[in-house]
């Protein structure tokens, strides 16, 4: 099982742990809940009793052990007679009532606002949460209706309150560090590469040197294997100019993206097997803005992983075309190699991942950042199928339209 396999691996166990904890959190809260629910039912037909015994009592002395009972019920409700008419209420806005206003020379000060429209949204409310307790009396019958406590209510929310909060803080930590680990590799990654430019200049100016006095040591200006290893260190000074620029925004200057990729095109397909042919089709007007050793270093790393995924003979094609709205250059990179399977899409392009027992597995992820943060393009895996190749694309903006 590979690094990237365990880190999957993790993520499924982190997962099912918060699945685990909140399944947990509900289920002992809505335990909670529930209990609750019936005591304050309990405490509601105890507090309808005592409305009863109140109506149909004659005993005074008994009168306050009645009340005192129905008191200690602090559960919001109203009572209504048979018709559905007010008769009562309790543990509401106490700065209300239903009943009409006595004339003002025989109102009370500070005596409470009449508001029925009030006590009947509540009334509502209660009808919607729970059944009303029926209570039968020498003349009809009264409901009473409840609602949750404060206490209950908040006691429903809370939970989901609660997991609601430790989302956001479980997204801020893993942004804050995922953001520093990011920065982190950047930091390695600009050292390294900054570090590997420098220590390649010295071997490509040595090699320079020595390439001039063979020529003139043994007359070989017009040797084409001279030509070629001249090709070869000119090489190595890009490729040490591109270390070079990474940790740096590069310059983009406009180019024809045919032009660019035929030149590379051609020098690399001389220094593979013969058994691999490549072709190069497409508009040939289309420009972007490039940073050409970089890009080249885009084109080299597609063509190499190509190449690795063509085992025997094949074929490579690179085609350049232009999206509908002609906003986008797309360049797709066709192999007749093993394919991909789907579910690597996105893990090729990470970083240490590769296929093969030697190698870094640098290639892909170099590649989706310097298209990505270099160029503001895209790439992505458009297509594959396993034995029998994989599309790249990569999506750059066109800078030259020719409706303009």
């Amino acid at each position: 099982m590979n690094a990237y396999q365990n880190k999957r691996l993790w993520k499924y166990i982190l997962l099912a742990f918060a699945l685990i904890i909140a399944s947990g959190s509900l289920f002992y809260t809505n335990y909670l809940a529930r209990n609750i629910a019936k005591s304050e039912r309990t405490r509601a037909q105890i507090w309808s009793l005592s409305i009863r015994q109140v109506v149909s009592t004659d005993d005074n002395d008994f009168l306050p052990y009645v009340f005192a009972v129905r008191d200690s019920s602090i559960i919001p409700a109203i009572v209504t007679d048979d018709k559905g008419e007010l008769q009562y209420a309790r543990g509401l806005d106490s700065t209300k009532t239903f009943n009409p206003p006595l004339p003002e020379d025989e109102q009370e000060k500070d005596a409470p606002k009449y508001d029925p429209e009030y006590f009947k949204h509540e009334l509502s409310v209660m009808k919607a949460q729970h059944a009303p307790i029926k209570i039968n009396l020498s003349k009809g019958y009264w409901l009473i209706y409840y609602k949750d406590s404060a206490l209950l209510t908040q006691l429903k929310f809370f939970p989901y309150v609660q997991l609601s909060v430790i989302a956001v803080f479980l997204l801020l930590a893993y942004t804050a560090f995922n953001s520093s680990r990011k920065s982190e590799q950047d930091q390695v990654w600009v050292g390294l590469a900054k570090e590997t430019a420098h220590q390649l200049g010295t071997p490509i100016s040595s090699l320079m040197a020595w390439i001039e006095l063979i020529k003139d040591k043994f007359n070989a200006e017009e040797d084409p294997l001279m030509a070629e290893m001249e090709n070869d260190v000119k090489r190595l000074e890009v490729v040490a100019d591109r270390f070079s620029k990474i940790g740096s925004k590069p310059k983009l200057e406009d180019h024809f993206v045919y032009d660019v990729i035929e030149d590379f095109v051609n020098y690399f397909k001389v220094r593979v097997s013969n058994n691999i042919s490549f072709e190069l089709t497409g508009n040939k007007d289309l420009m972007a803005g490039l940073n050409v050793p970089l890009f080249d270093w885009v084109i080299e790393n597609l063509l190499k992983n190509a190449v690795n995924a063509i085992e025997g003979k094949g074929s490579i094609h690179v085609n350049i075309d232009v999206s509908k709205n002609k906003e986008h250059i797309f360049i797709d990179v066709t192999d007749t190699g093993k394919g991909i399977p789907r579910s690597k899409f996105i893990t090729v392009f990470q970083p240490g991942y590769t296929t093969r027992k030697r190698g870094w597995g640098l290639g892909l992820s170099l590649t989706k950042r310097m298209v990505e943060s270099y160029h503001d393009g895209r790439v992505f895996v458009r297509d594959s199928e396993i034995g029998k190749g994989t599309t790249f694309r990569v999506i750059l903006k066109n800078i030259r339209r020719d409706d303009d």
